[in-house]
């Protein structure tokens, strides 16, 4: 029985490396025979695993996902009938079953299926959650690495760094290009680019988890317990329901936002309907993501792109978006549907309504007033500091847009609509504290995180009035949070002291501030640049991978991956004080 599910397992991988060959290189007639031979077994192999599974009890799911495995085989059947010639395509409706999207589809669910069928004990000695995090990172970056070199996937040849250094940009959401994504990579090639970012935009565990519970229909209590921190949900039982959220909320946005992208381009700009949907759903998940990659050779500062301020508009709220955090989502989702309710309450019985309870919490109080003041203060500064150098061609409207959206995506997004390397060094170094801030906790962004920062600055105010406690909106600041926030702090100013350290031994040609701007850049998984990324040595290349994968996974969790858990002892030694200052 273990054996069965192992070798189904091993099918549908090496289906899928089978559907990567197939995608990725040109074939003889001989050879593209023998392929769709082998997806036929693949398909076969998966309608036979789906049902052998409800013959032996530990096997069998929940009853809930009854209803998909059906639809499930149903699908897979179709799929093979059709496209063995055993039934006509268009026999059927949608006789687009024929074509060979559906074989990958139909291979791309089967692998899913018996992947998610895989139990990751979390409460083993060998392995942490934390280790596992970091893991899939690393694999996800390697996997892709490899999946961008196949010849399929560029126009021209790509060295093993450069391909690297890509798939590490797109995995952890930064945006940094060593090649120019719309000419050097084919579509194929942009695809792959696209599913890294929003495999690295969510994280890999949280696909995996949720496909895992959904097809099973059950989880373990020891893989909800370490999936509750990843979720930031405030209840055990609530883990999947929160994963189900984010999932919908972010496919939901991420369509909302490619139907107004594609709405807002020009005809003239981008003609064919294929291109543009391309386009649309390629910057929508790139924006909602905060992965700052784009098919145009220039980004939005493309000439006949950086003047149409709607695009930039929604392409900034998708990274405000993206930004806030799916706890801060969900609790202003929470607090409006409530606020609604009530108003309807008191419109239909005429009566005020007495109660209001405590809905938003202190962490979406502080996150929302922090990111406000960064985006507004930074449009502000923007606006005046930028005024006639790189917002000069632009219009008063124009300027305000630009300059609002330039203090939005420098938060991690990593989109320019100006030229970063003319700014002035007033603004540049408002750019580089801006990426150093970044999104906030529980987000597709990097940084240290709005909270981080908030918290830094109300305790300097609590030391200035002489309390042992940080206090606000009511509330005391755990301790734990406050050691958190500096520890983040103190590691990121020695990450990024390390990272132009090193650049400035491999390449001190290009100018320190650049190589300060790139670093923070690199660490807060922004993806801005003075023009100097594609001109690094490989080694200097080398630094900024490693830069990108530590900001991403944070430097914090790496530590706590290396270190095992200290179980607290039963006494305390007696207090001394330290002098500071």
């Amino acid at each position: 029985m273990g054996f069965a599910r192992y070798l189904t397992l091993i099918i549908a991988f090496l289906s899928l490396l089978i559907l990567v060959f197939d995608l990725g290189f040109n074939h003889s007639p001989e050879e593209k025979e023998i392929i769709d031979i082998s997806f036929l077994a693949a398909i076969a192999t998966g309608v036979f695993s789906v049902i052998f599974r409800y013959f032996f009890k530990s096997l069998r799911p929940r009853l809930k996902a009854i209803p998909f495995d059906f639809l499930f085989l149903a699908f897979l059947s179709l799929v093979f009938l059709v496209h063995s010639e055993l039934i006509s395509a268009d026999f059927f409706p949608a006789g687009y079953l024929s074509r060979e999207i559906w074989i990958y589809i139909s291979v791309l669910l089967i692998f899913i299926r018996e992947f998610s069928e895989v139990e990751i004990n979390f409460s083993s000695k060998k392995i942490s959650p934390a280790q596992i995090f970091i893991l899939s990172f690393f694999v996800i970056i390697i996997i892709g690495s490899l999946m961008l070199l196949l010849p399929k996937a560029t126009n021209g040849n790509l060295s093993y760094i450069d391909s690297l250094f890509t798939s590490t940009s797109a995995v952890c959401v930064t945006g940094l290009i060593v090649v120019d994504t719309g000419t050097f990579f084919t579509q194929f090639g942009q695809m792959i680019i696209l599913g890294l970012i929003q495999i690295g935009g969510l994280g890999i565990m949280t696909f995996a988890s949720y496909f895992s519970y959904f097809f099973k229909g059950k989880s373990s209590f020891n893989s909800q317990l370490a999936l509750q921190d990843m979720t930031s949900s405030d209840r055990i039982g609530e883990v999947f329901v929160v994963l189900k959220r984010i999932l919908f909320l972010t496919f939901l946005i991420e369509a909302i936002g490619a139907v107004l992208i594609y709405y807002s381009i020009d005809e003239t700009i981008i003609s064919g309907v294929g291109d543009r949907i391309f386009f649309s759903v390629f910057h929508a998940i790139s924006g909602f993501c905060n992965g700052g990659f784009s098919t145009l050779s220039n980004g939005l500062f493309e000439p006949l792109i950086k003047f149409n301020y709607p695009l930039q508009l929604i392409i900034a709220s998708l990274i405000i978006l993206g930004g806030l955090g799916f706890p801060i989502i969900f609790n202003l989702f929470r607090y409006l549907t409530n606020y609604f309710r009530n108003r309807v309450r008191r419109w239909i019985t005429r009566k005020p309504v007495i109660h209001f309870p405590w809905i938003i919490n202190i962490n979406t109080r502080i996150v929302v007033i922090t990111t406000l003041i960064l985006i507004f203060g930074g449009m502000a500064f923007f606006f005046g500091l930028e005024y006639n150098t790189t917002l000069s061609e632009h219009g008063l409207w124009g300027k305000f847009v630009n300059a609002f959206f330039t203090s939005v995506t420098t938060r991690t997004a990593g989109f320019n609509t100006i030229d970063f390397s003319q700014m002035t060094v007033p603004a540049t170094l408002l750019v580089i504290f801006l990426m150093w801030v970044g999104a906030s906790p529980a987000s597709t962004g990097g940084g240290i995180k709005t909270s981080t920062l908030a918290i830094a600055v109300l305790n300097f105010f609590s030391l200035a009035k002489h309390k042992t406690r940080i206090e606000i909106f009511r509330r005391e600041i755990a301790e734990s949070s406050v050691n958190r926030a500096f520890a983040i702090i103190f590691l990121s100013i020695i990450v990024i002291g390390c990272s132009v350290f090193l650049l400035s031994i491999t390449d001190p040609d290009k100018g320190l501030l650049n190589l300060v701007f790139e670093s923070v850049s690199a660490f807060a998984t922004v993806g801005l640049s003075r023009g100097i990324t594609a001109g690094l040595s490989e080694g200097g290349k080398i630094i900024l991978i490693v830069t990108m994968f530590i900001g991403r996974v944070n430097m914090l969790t790496i530590l706590i991956a290396l270190f095992n858990k200290f179980s607290h002892a039963n006494y305390r030694y007696p207090t001394e004080t330290i002098l500071i200052n």
